[in-house]
């Protein structure tokens, strides 16, 4: 029995500062994505709520807005891997029958800046990444920390494949291109290369204009067994086919490099092991939802989901593979360079704009014949979930 994907949302994404507070827009998410669905709050049997920078129970918060039925909420936090984490969750225990309707809801108000240390005064939580990364490269005390771990990822495949800079600065263009179509996107202008290769250099290929957003946002699914959509009638016609989480195996750690520091080996797991669950390879899909953080990681991706083979992500580019016309579409709405990446509404987001290109529901957005669909949305510390989508 596989799960089904009744209703989605997601509020339009902004500039910290700019947004509703936290529980607001989980609330929102929450009430849109049962609307959604067509059903009440009456009939969620369980919820799984994402975040990193709220206090405990803050899902309780969220949901009591919606409804104080009595229901198991369960508070989920595994960095920018949240929101499919709580989506894994929910789609996990409907298929084991626990739950027959599960509510996943994910949201983060964000603060300026670059991602930083919240507890300055305990050791960091991920110690061994930090090391490894210092081990392979060094530590940059000027350049940020996220843009010096995904960095060092481009670096190290440029090393072993020779892929030039403005590689993966047409990402960044491309992001902005299918952003443009998306009302919910925050970054909707269009972008040159040379704006996106003239911007501040942060570390290796990647500039400021390669890299996401702080944002604010939330997003939210509704996830029912079949027997509950035909029960009550509900048009849940995507169906999640394969799906995968994985943490780091010894190989990020083991010295082989920045690309597995970053999540390569977490991501090439999930993809094998998801693709198995579903029956299906990445060449049934056509569409991609995938965590491009930095354009680095969306490069380094293609080929750890099989997108491409290894070393041919440069080509897959310049090839237009990446976009409409080409083999996949990777991140119709603009993906976090351009939508916005608020941590814990990221996962649950990509899955709304999936299940509407699905359904056929994407307007502009919307690329043709699609019938499956992956999604891979990456933490670092560390966990990874891919999903694989079919359209019933």
């Amino acid at each position: 029995m596989k799960a089904r994907v009744a209703g989605v949302s997601m509020v339009p994404f902004t500039k910290p500062g700019k947004s509703e507070d936290w529980d607001l827009m989980g609330e929102k998410a929450a009430r849109l994505a049962l609307e959604d669905a067509g059903i009440g709050y009456d009939l969620v049997q369980q919820a799984y709520v994402g975040y990193c920078y709220a206090d405990s129970t803050a899902g309780q918060s969220v949901l009591y807005r919606v409804g104080m039925t009595g229901i198991p909420i369960v508070n989920v936090n595994n960095n920018c891997a949240t929101g499919s984490t709580a989506l894994f969750l929910a789609r996990q225990i409907v298929e084991l029958g626990g739950a027959d309707c599960v509510l996943a809801v994910g949201f983060e108000q964000m603060v300026p800046g670059a991602l930083g240390a919240v507890f300055t005064d305990r050791k960091h939580v991920a110690d061994h990444l930090v090391q490894s990364m210092i081990a392979a490269q060094g530590h940059d005390p000027f350049a940020p920390f996220a843009a010096q771990q995904f960095g060092g990822g481009g670096v190290d495949y440029q090393k072993k494949y020779g892929a030039k800079d403005e590689t993966f600065g047409r990402i960044s263009v491309k992001a902005r291109q299918h952003a443009a179509n998306n009302p919910l996107a925050l970054f909707r202008d269009p972008l040159t290369l040379e704006e996106v290769m003239a911007s501040k250099h942060l570390y290796g290929p990647i500039t400021r204009l390669q890299a996401c957003p702080p944002t604010c946002g939330a997003a939210a699914a509704v996830i029912v067994s079949p027997a509950f959509a035909a029960r009550h009638g509900l048009n849940a016609s995507v169906e999640i086919v394969g799906q995968a989480m994985t943490t780091d195996p010894e190989s990020s750690f083991s010295g082989n490099g920045m690309m597995r520091v970053i999540g390569y080996d977490m991501a090439r797991d999930a993809a094998r092991q998801a693709y198995e669950a579903a029956g299906i390879g990445p060449a049934d899909a056509q569409v991609v939802e995938l965590h491009d953080c930095f354009t680095s990681n969306e490069l380094i991706t293609y080929e750890a989901l099989g997108l491409c083979p290894e070393g041919g992500a440069e080509q897959f580019i310049m090839d237009g593979d990446n976009t409409y016309g080409g083999r996949f579409v990777t991140n119709p709405s603009g993906g976090l360079l351009s939508k916005g990446h608020p941590l814990g509404a990221t996962g649950l987001a990509q899955c709304y704009e999936l299940t509407h290109q699905l359904r056929g529901s994407a307007d502009k957005r919307q690329v043709a014949n699609a019938t499956h669909a992956i999604q891979h949305n990456l933490g670092l510390g560390g966990a990874c979930v891919v999903t694989v989508y079919g359209r019933t």
